[in-house]
Protein backbone atom coordinates (compact mmCIF):
# COMPACT_ATOMS: atom_id res chain seq x y z
CA UNK A 1 0.00 0.00 0.00
CA UNK A 2 1.59 3.34 -0.29
CA UNK A 3 0.41 6.12 1.40
CA UNK A 4 -0.35 9.74 0.06
CA UNK A 5 1.80 12.26 0.88
CA UNK A 6 -1.24 13.92 2.76
CA UNK A 7 -1.81 11.00 4.40
CA UNK A 8 1.54 10.64 5.50
CA UNK A 9 2.15 13.90 6.76
CA UNK A 10 -1.11 13.32 9.01
CA UNK A 11 0.31 10.11 10.15
CA UNK A 12 3.37 11.32 11.03
CA UNK A 13 2.42 14.90 12.55
CA UNK A 14 0.17 12.72 14.69
CA UNK A 15 2.79 10.62 15.82
CA UNK A 16 5.22 13.75 16.31
CA UNK A 17 2.60 15.43 18.54
CA UNK A 18 2.32 12.64 20.63
CA UNK A 19 6.05 11.87 21.44
CA UNK A 20 6.63 15.55 22.06
CA UNK A 21 3.75 15.95 24.09
CA UNK A 22 4.39 13.53 26.07
CA UNK A 23 7.59 14.46 26.88
CA UNK A 24 5.81 17.87 27.85
CA UNK A 25 3.45 16.58 30.34
CA UNK A 26 6.08 14.39 31.47
CA UNK A 27 8.41 17.46 32.42
CA UNK A 28 5.39 19.31 33.68
CA UNK A 29 4.38 16.59 36.31
CA UNK A 30 8.04 15.51 37.15
CA UNK A 31 7.30 16.29 40.68
CA UNK A 32 3.81 15.16 40.22
CA UNK A 33 1.70 11.79 38.00
CA UNK A 34 5.45 10.96 36.64
CA UNK A 35 6.50 10.71 40.17
CA UNK A 36 3.78 8.88 41.36
CA UNK A 37 4.35 6.36 38.74
CA UNK A 38 7.11 6.03 39.53
CA UNK A 39 6.20 4.66 43.09
CA UNK A 40 3.45 3.08 41.67
CA UNK A 41 6.38 1.12 39.43
CA UNK A 42 8.48 0.38 42.63
CA UNK A 43 10.74 2.63 42.05
CA UNK A 44 11.67 4.92 45.74
CA UNK A 45 14.93 6.02 45.05
CA UNK A 46 15.37 9.52 43.91
CA UNK A 47 18.03 9.18 41.55
CA UNK A 48 16.37 5.96 40.26
CA UNK A 49 13.33 8.18 39.93
CA UNK A 50 14.91 10.99 38.09
CA UNK A 51 16.86 9.06 35.88
CA UNK A 52 13.85 7.48 34.41
CA UNK A 53 11.67 10.59 34.11
CA UNK A 54 14.24 12.50 32.54
CA UNK A 55 15.61 9.82 30.48
CA UNK A 56 12.27 8.44 29.13
CA UNK A 57 11.27 12.94 28.50
CA UNK A 58 15.03 12.53 26.80
CA UNK A 59 13.55 9.79 24.30
CA UNK A 60 10.68 11.22 23.72
CA UNK A 61 12.18 14.31 22.33
CA UNK A 62 14.58 12.81 20.57
CA UNK A 63 12.36 10.62 18.76
CA UNK A 64 9.67 13.29 18.28
CA UNK A 65 12.34 15.81 16.73
CA UNK A 66 13.53 12.91 14.52
CA UNK A 67 9.95 12.02 13.67
CA UNK A 68 9.94 15.52 12.24
CA UNK A 69 13.07 15.91 10.54
CA UNK A 70 13.82 12.65 9.26
CA UNK A 71 10.86 10.43 8.87
CA UNK A 72 11.91 7.44 7.25
CA UNK A 73 11.76 4.05 7.93
CA UNK A 74 14.67 3.83 10.09
CA UNK A 75 13.02 6.52 12.57
CA UNK A 76 9.47 4.69 12.64
CA UNK A 77 11.85 1.06 13.32
CA UNK A 78 13.55 3.26 16.16
CA UNK A 79 9.72 4.48 17.54
CA UNK A 80 8.37 0.93 17.59
CA UNK A 81 11.54 -0.43 19.13
CA UNK A 82 11.59 2.25 22.16
CA UNK A 83 8.16 2.24 22.38
CA UNK A 84 7.33 -2.01 22.23
CA UNK A 85 10.52 -1.87 25.00
CA UNK A 86 8.21 0.86 26.89
CA UNK A 87 5.49 -0.69 27.12
CA UNK A 88 7.16 -4.24 27.94
CA UNK A 89 9.07 -2.39 30.91
CA UNK A 90 5.66 -1.08 31.98
CA UNK A 91 3.74 -3.91 31.72
CA UNK A 92 6.37 -5.75 33.78
CA UNK A 93 6.37 -2.90 36.73
CA UNK A 94 2.56 -1.55 36.60
CA UNK A 95 0.52 -4.15 34.45
CA UNK A 96 -3.04 -2.64 35.91
CA UNK A 97 -2.37 -0.02 33.62
CA UNK A 98 -3.53 -2.22 31.10
CA UNK A 99 -7.08 -2.28 33.08
CA UNK A 100 -6.67 1.64 33.54
CA UNK A 101 -10.00 3.48 32.00
CA UNK A 102 -8.34 6.00 29.76
CA UNK A 103 -5.85 3.09 28.17
CA UNK A 104 -2.41 4.47 28.53
CA UNK A 105 -0.89 1.54 27.50
CA UNK A 106 -3.76 0.06 25.32
CA UNK A 107 -3.14 3.20 23.23
CA UNK A 108 -0.10 1.67 22.16
CA UNK A 109 -1.78 -0.94 19.91
CA UNK A 110 -2.95 1.73 17.34
CA UNK A 111 0.03 3.79 17.53
CA UNK A 112 2.00 0.37 16.97
CA UNK A 113 -0.45 -0.62 13.76
CA UNK A 114 0.12 3.45 12.40
CA UNK A 115 3.91 2.46 12.91
CA UNK A 116 3.82 -0.40 11.07
CA UNK A 117 2.19 1.02 8.26
CA UNK A 118 4.69 3.77 7.75
CA UNK A 119 7.45 0.96 8.26
CA UNK A 120 5.61 -0.69 5.52
CA UNK A 121 4.75 2.04 3.18
CA UNK A 122 6.67 1.72 -0.20
CA UNK A 123 6.77 5.57 -1.29
CA UNK A 124 9.98 7.28 -1.19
Amino acid sequence: MALSTLQGRVLQGSLVMVWLGTAVVSAVEVHGQSLQLMRDAGVHQPGWQAAAIWGGIALDVALGLAMCVWPRRSTWIAALCAMGTMTLVATALTPDLWLHPLGPLLKNLPIAAVLWVLISDDTP
